[in-house]
Parts: C-alpha cells; structure tokens; sequence
C-alpha cells in the first residue's frame, strides 16, 4: 500500500515507519495540515492516516478538503485522542471512514488500513449511472449530485448509497447493508448509525424533503418524492 500519514508527533510518525515500511508500505508524511493536504492533492494514496488534532488546518477540515475541493474518495483513517459518539459522529461528518484511539496498536491500524483499502478496490458495481429522483451517482466517476449540487461522501458513504439507490424504493435491512460494507468484520453497533447519520446530512439536510427514509426496527430505503411513504 502507498499511505500517506500526516501526524504531528513525531514519535507516532516513526513509529509507523518502523513498523510499516519493513513490510512493504510505502510511505509518505507531513506534520501538518497544509502540507498533507498539499501531498493528497499531488499524489495517489492508497489510504490516509489522519491525525484529528493538526497545527494550522485540524484533521476535520483537511478530510473536508480532501473530499470536497479535491474530490478524493481516498480511504481515510482518522486518529483521535477522544472515543465519544460525537467525536466519532464528528469524523465520519467530516468524511472519514475508520477511527482509531489513541494510543493504538500498530497490528490493528494495519489491519483497518488492509480492510478500507481491500473495500475500496473490491466493492465497487459495475460501472453505470444510478437515479432516483433528481439525484445521481455516477458509479465510474463517484460524482454524487442532487438537484444538480455535488455532494462529497465517505468510501463507505458511497458503497451504502449505491446499495440504497440500486434497491429503491425498496427497503434494505441494516443486516444487509453491514454485510455490503464490512463483510463478516463488522464492527461496534453504532457504526452504521454514525454512517446513514453522515449520509442523510449530506444527501437531505440542504433540500425540501429528505430522500433517505428509516424503517424503523428494519433498515433504510431512498425514495424519489416527497409523496411516497
């Protein structure tokens, strides 16, 4: 894999070099926000090790960047220091696929890379364009548009969306969705919550009515107007 870390603390940069780089990772890293955002912009990354807190750009906004400005659907590993529901809420907002606490092992951030980067090269459909209603996914370009506005999601973000859209207006149940996005390693159960809660702010916050509907007890459905139930 080509990673791309960008921490500030220099003892966990080594330490990820010394453990990485021996097994054939190839790295890059900045101490700071610009100068990763600048190295994402210029390069292509297998995956992102993200450290939340960042001089100058903090990790958040940088993930924000990395998937609005540059359109990057680059998996993206955020470090935090903190493990509450709205710090996690926070990251997959921000765009970020996985989080680690700190202090993490080195095997299991290893683990979490092999897994987005295996989900990102392995997951996708068959190239075509999906619609429902006026919104749009271009699955060989991953432009996401509704009403003609782009919209920048998470690699999981996209793999559930596709799902949704593929399926509507019929009702997907969280067991299937789990199974699309995390096979058999599934993780804790507020997982998908915290995904389909980053999913419906962008996809409905900014519209009339909201597209992405909760059945309650069951799963999720996207319908294309405000009349279907």
């Amino acid at each position: 894999m080509r990673i791309l870390i960008i921490e500030d603390n220099p003892d966990i940069v080594a330490n990820l070099y010394g453990f990485l780089e021996p097994k054939g990772h190839v790295l890059d890293s900045a101490g700071n926000g610009y100068g990763g955002l600048a190295l994402a912009a210029q390069h292509e990354y297998d995956a992102v090790v993200l450290d939340v807190m960042l001089p100058g750009l903090n990790g958040l906004e940088l993930c924000q960047k990395l998937r609005g400005e540059l359109r990057k659907a680059t998996p993206v590993l955020m470090l935090t220091a903190r493990d509450t529901l709205q710090d996690k809420v926070a990251g997959f907002d921000s765009g970020a696929d996985d989080y680690l606490v700190k202090p993490f092992s080195l095997v299991e951030l290893e683990v979490r890379l092999k897994a987005l980067v295996r989900r990102a090269g392995g997951g996708h459909a068959p190239s075509a364009a999906l619609a429902v209603g006026d919104l749009t996914f271009d699955t060989d370009t991953f432009e996401v548009r509704r009403a003609g506005r782009p919209i920048a999601l998470t690699k999981t973000g996209y793999t559930i969306l596709r799902l949704l859209m593929k399926e509507s207006p019929k009702v997907v149940t969280r067991e299937v969705i789990e199974q699309a996005v995390w096979g058999e390693d599934r993780p804790d159960s507020d997982a998908l919550r915290v995904h389909i809660h980053a999913l419906r702010q962008a996809l409905d916050k900014p519209y009339p009515f909201a597209m992405l509907r909760t059945i309650a007890g069951i799963g999720y459905k996207l319908v294309a107007s405000d009349e279907e139930n």
